[in-house]
């Protein structure tokens, strides 16, 4: 129930954002899944892999 409810909250969000911002906080979010899993749940391994997926996402499509 609550993913539910933070789905629907981030759908919601980003509703104004470009798509770069988008991106970004896809890649962002990819990244803490990523980190969280590579290094078992530490929480330095979580924010390191959502920092840098945020790059990614945000360099992704730029000419």
């Amino acid at each position: 129930m609550l993913i539910s409810v933070i789905s629907l909250m981030s759908i919601t969000a980003c509703s104004n954002m470009s798509k770069r911002d988008k991106n970004t906080a896809i890649g962002a979010g990819i990244g803490a899944v990523g980190g969280a899993i590579l290094t078992e749940g530490s929480g330095l391994g979580t924010v390191g892999g959502a920092a840098i997926g945020g790059l990614i996402g945000h360099q992704v499509g730029k000419k």
